[in-house]
Protein backbone atom coordinates (compact mmCIF):
# COMPACT_ATOMS: atom_id res chain seq x y z
CA UNK A 1 0.00 0.00 0.00
CA UNK A 2 1.63 3.24 -1.18
CA UNK A 3 1.27 6.32 1.03
CA UNK A 4 2.56 9.88 1.10
CA UNK A 5 3.52 11.08 4.59
CA UNK A 6 3.36 14.87 5.16
CA UNK A 7 6.78 16.27 6.09
CA UNK A 8 6.96 20.04 6.46
CA UNK A 9 5.81 21.51 3.14
CA UNK A 10 6.70 18.30 1.27
CA UNK A 11 5.90 14.63 1.71
CA UNK A 12 7.81 11.36 2.10
CA UNK A 13 7.04 8.46 -0.24
CA UNK A 14 6.39 5.29 1.71
CA UNK A 15 5.06 1.77 1.22
CA UNK A 16 3.30 -0.52 3.70
CA UNK A 17 3.93 -4.27 3.35
CA UNK A 18 0.87 -5.61 5.13
CA UNK A 19 0.58 -9.14 6.57
CA UNK A 20 -2.59 -11.19 6.06
CA UNK A 21 -3.49 -11.11 9.75
CA UNK A 22 -3.52 -7.93 11.83
CA UNK A 23 -0.11 -7.20 13.27
CA UNK A 24 0.37 -5.98 16.87
CA UNK A 25 3.72 -4.41 16.05
CA UNK A 26 5.52 -3.07 13.00
CA UNK A 27 8.94 -2.30 11.61
CA UNK A 28 9.83 1.08 10.07
CA UNK A 29 12.62 0.68 7.54
CA UNK A 30 14.73 3.16 5.57
CA UNK A 31 17.70 3.23 3.20
CA UNK A 32 21.30 4.46 3.36
CA UNK A 33 22.92 7.59 1.91
CA UNK A 34 22.35 6.42 -1.66
CA UNK A 35 19.26 4.86 -3.20
CA UNK A 36 15.74 4.86 -1.82
CA UNK A 37 13.17 2.58 -0.19
CA UNK A 38 13.26 0.29 -3.26
CA UNK A 39 16.84 -0.78 -2.49
CA UNK A 40 16.69 -4.59 -3.03
CA UNK A 41 17.71 -5.49 0.55
CA UNK A 42 14.87 -3.39 1.98
CA UNK A 43 12.25 -4.75 -0.42
CA UNK A 44 13.36 -8.31 0.39
CA UNK A 45 13.26 -7.75 4.16
CA UNK A 46 9.88 -5.99 4.06
CA UNK A 47 8.33 -8.80 2.00
CA UNK A 48 9.81 -11.45 4.32
CA UNK A 49 8.53 -9.73 7.47
CA UNK A 50 5.02 -9.23 6.03
CA UNK A 51 4.86 -12.89 4.97
CA UNK A 52 5.74 -13.81 8.58
CA UNK A 53 3.03 -11.62 10.11
CA UNK A 54 4.94 -8.38 10.76
CA UNK A 55 3.76 -5.07 9.29
CA UNK A 56 6.59 -3.18 7.60
CA UNK A 57 6.59 0.48 6.53
CA UNK A 58 9.54 1.55 4.41
CA UNK A 59 10.12 5.11 3.31
CA UNK A 60 12.41 7.28 1.17
CA UNK A 61 14.25 10.34 2.44
CA UNK A 62 16.99 11.59 0.13
CA UNK A 63 18.69 14.11 2.42
CA UNK A 64 22.35 13.48 3.24
CA UNK A 65 22.24 15.51 6.45
CA UNK A 66 21.84 13.21 9.47
CA UNK A 67 19.66 15.63 11.46
CA UNK A 68 17.35 16.06 8.44
CA UNK A 69 17.13 12.27 8.04
CA UNK A 70 16.40 11.87 11.77
CA UNK A 71 13.64 14.49 11.57
CA UNK A 72 12.06 12.60 8.67
CA UNK A 73 12.27 9.30 10.58
CA UNK A 74 10.63 10.92 13.63
CA UNK A 75 7.79 12.18 11.40
CA UNK A 76 7.21 8.63 10.09
CA UNK A 77 7.14 7.25 13.67
CA UNK A 78 4.50 9.83 14.63
CA UNK A 79 2.49 9.07 11.48
CA UNK A 80 2.39 5.34 12.26
CA UNK A 81 1.67 5.92 15.94
CA UNK A 82 -1.42 7.97 15.06
CA UNK A 83 -2.56 5.72 12.21
CA UNK A 84 -6.13 4.46 12.59
CA UNK A 85 -5.67 1.91 9.84
CA UNK A 86 -2.90 0.01 11.67
CA UNK A 87 -3.39 0.30 15.42
CA UNK A 88 0.00 -0.89 16.65
CA UNK A 89 1.18 -1.42 20.21
CA UNK A 90 4.81 -0.88 19.26
CA UNK A 91 7.39 -0.44 16.50
CA UNK A 92 10.97 -1.36 15.82
CA UNK A 93 13.06 1.22 13.96
CA UNK A 94 15.35 -0.22 11.30
CA UNK A 95 17.66 1.18 8.68
CA UNK A 96 20.54 0.42 6.40
CA UNK A 97 23.82 2.32 6.83
CA UNK A 98 22.96 6.04 7.25
CA UNK A 99 19.32 5.01 7.78
CA UNK A 100 20.35 3.04 10.87
CA UNK A 101 22.22 6.09 12.22
CA UNK A 102 19.05 8.15 11.77
CA UNK A 103 17.02 5.45 13.56
CA UNK A 104 19.47 5.39 16.50
CA UNK A 105 19.40 9.19 16.69
CA UNK A 106 15.57 9.23 16.85
CA UNK A 107 15.49 6.65 19.64
CA UNK A 108 18.01 8.65 21.65
CA UNK A 109 16.06 11.91 21.12
CA UNK A 110 12.74 10.37 22.11
CA UNK A 111 14.16 8.67 25.20
CA UNK A 112 15.81 11.92 26.31
CA UNK A 113 12.48 13.71 25.82
CA UNK A 114 10.86 10.99 27.91
CA UNK A 115 8.30 10.14 25.22
CA UNK A 116 7.45 7.02 23.22
CA UNK A 117 9.49 4.78 25.50
CA UNK A 118 6.86 2.04 25.24
CA UNK A 119 5.99 2.56 21.59
CA UNK A 120 9.57 2.09 20.34
CA UNK A 121 10.61 -1.41 21.22
CA UNK A 122 13.83 -2.01 19.37
CA UNK A 123 16.44 -1.00 16.79
CA UNK A 124 17.78 -2.98 13.83
CA UNK A 125 21.01 -1.67 12.26
CA UNK A 126 21.94 -3.14 8.86
CA UNK A 127 25.56 -2.16 8.05
CA UNK A 128 25.75 0.48 10.79
CA UNK A 129 28.40 2.99 9.57
CA UNK A 130 30.45 3.16 12.77
CA UNK A 131 33.21 5.20 11.12
CA UNK A 132 34.22 6.56 7.73
CA UNK A 133 36.47 4.28 5.65
CA UNK A 134 40.01 4.35 7.11
CA UNK A 135 38.97 6.83 9.80
CA UNK A 136 38.57 4.51 12.77
CA UNK A 137 39.56 7.22 15.27
CA UNK A 138 36.21 9.02 14.94
CA UNK A 139 33.42 6.69 15.99
CA UNK A 140 29.73 7.41 15.49
CA UNK A 141 28.76 5.68 18.72
CA UNK A 142 27.25 8.50 20.80
CA UNK A 143 23.59 7.61 20.10
CA UNK A 144 24.16 3.88 20.60
CA UNK A 145 25.50 4.39 24.13
CA UNK A 146 22.26 6.14 25.19
CA UNK A 147 19.83 3.53 23.87
CA UNK A 148 18.04 1.21 26.30
CA UNK A 149 15.77 -0.85 24.02
CA UNK A 150 17.03 -4.11 22.41
CA UNK A 151 19.39 -3.61 19.43
CA UNK A 152 20.35 -5.97 16.60
CA UNK A 153 23.38 -5.24 14.41
CA UNK A 154 23.78 -7.10 11.11
CA UNK A 155 27.15 -6.27 9.56
CA UNK A 156 29.70 -7.72 7.20
CA UNK A 157 32.91 -8.97 8.83
CA UNK A 158 34.81 -7.11 6.06
CA UNK A 159 32.76 -3.87 6.25
CA UNK A 160 35.12 -0.96 5.54
CA UNK A 161 32.87 1.35 7.61
CA UNK A 162 32.46 -0.89 10.64
CA UNK A 163 35.58 -2.66 11.84
CA UNK A 164 34.62 -5.85 13.67
CA UNK A 165 36.63 -5.25 16.86
CA UNK A 166 35.45 -1.65 17.10
CA UNK A 167 31.76 -2.55 16.91
CA UNK A 168 32.25 -5.33 19.45
CA UNK A 169 33.99 -2.85 21.75
CA UNK A 170 31.15 -0.29 21.40
CA UNK A 171 28.56 -3.04 21.97
CA UNK A 172 30.28 -4.06 25.21
CA UNK A 173 29.77 -0.50 26.53
CA UNK A 174 26.10 -0.28 25.52
CA UNK A 175 23.45 -0.39 28.24
CA UNK A 176 20.88 -1.91 25.88
CA UNK A 177 20.42 -5.67 25.32
CA UNK A 178 22.27 -6.19 22.03
CA UNK A 179 23.19 -8.83 19.51
CA UNK A 180 25.64 -8.66 16.58
CA UNK A 181 25.22 -11.01 13.62
CA UNK A 182 28.27 -11.01 11.36
CA UNK A 183 27.86 -11.89 7.69
CA UNK A 184 31.13 -13.66 6.94
CA UNK A 185 33.38 -11.82 4.45
CA UNK A 186 30.64 -9.31 3.53
CA UNK A 187 31.52 -5.68 2.73
CA UNK A 188 29.51 -2.54 3.61
CA UNK A 189 27.02 -3.35 0.83
CA UNK A 190 26.68 -6.82 2.38
CA UNK A 191 28.00 -8.40 -0.81
CA UNK A 192 30.00 -11.62 -0.45
CA UNK A 193 32.16 -13.10 -3.21
CA UNK A 194 30.76 -16.47 -4.24
CA UNK A 195 27.29 -15.88 -2.73
CA UNK A 196 24.20 -14.53 -4.47
CA UNK A 197 22.37 -11.48 -3.12
CA UNK A 198 19.29 -13.65 -2.52
CA UNK A 199 21.32 -16.13 -0.50
CA UNK A 200 22.80 -13.39 1.71
CA UNK A 201 19.36 -11.78 2.11
CA UNK A 202 17.86 -15.09 3.24
CA UNK A 203 20.41 -15.16 6.05
CA UNK A 204 19.72 -11.53 7.02
CA UNK A 205 15.92 -11.81 6.84
CA UNK A 206 15.86 -14.95 8.98
CA UNK A 207 18.17 -13.31 11.55
CA UNK A 208 16.04 -10.17 11.79
CA UNK A 209 12.81 -12.12 12.14
CA UNK A 210 14.11 -14.53 14.80
CA UNK A 211 15.53 -11.58 16.77
CA UNK A 212 12.16 -9.80 16.55
CA UNK A 213 10.41 -12.92 17.78
CA UNK A 214 12.79 -13.27 20.73
CA UNK A 215 12.79 -9.60 21.75
CA UNK A 216 9.53 -8.00 20.73
CA UNK A 217 6.68 -10.46 20.92
CA UNK A 218 7.67 -11.14 24.53
CA UNK A 219 6.58 -7.58 25.28
CA UNK A 220 3.00 -8.45 24.33
CA UNK A 221 2.61 -11.77 26.11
Amino acid sequence: VKVKIPFGNKHLDAVFSVPEKKSTYGVILTHGAGGDMNFPHLVSLAAYLASHGVLCLRFTCKGLNISYRSKAFKTVVEYLKLSDAYKLSGVVLAGRSMGSRAAASVIRQLSQDGVDEDFIQGLVCLSYPLHRPKLQSKLRDEDLLFIRCPVLFVSGSADEMCEKQLLESVASKMKAPKKIHWIDKANHGIAVKGRTTDDVMEEINAQVFSWLRENIELEHK
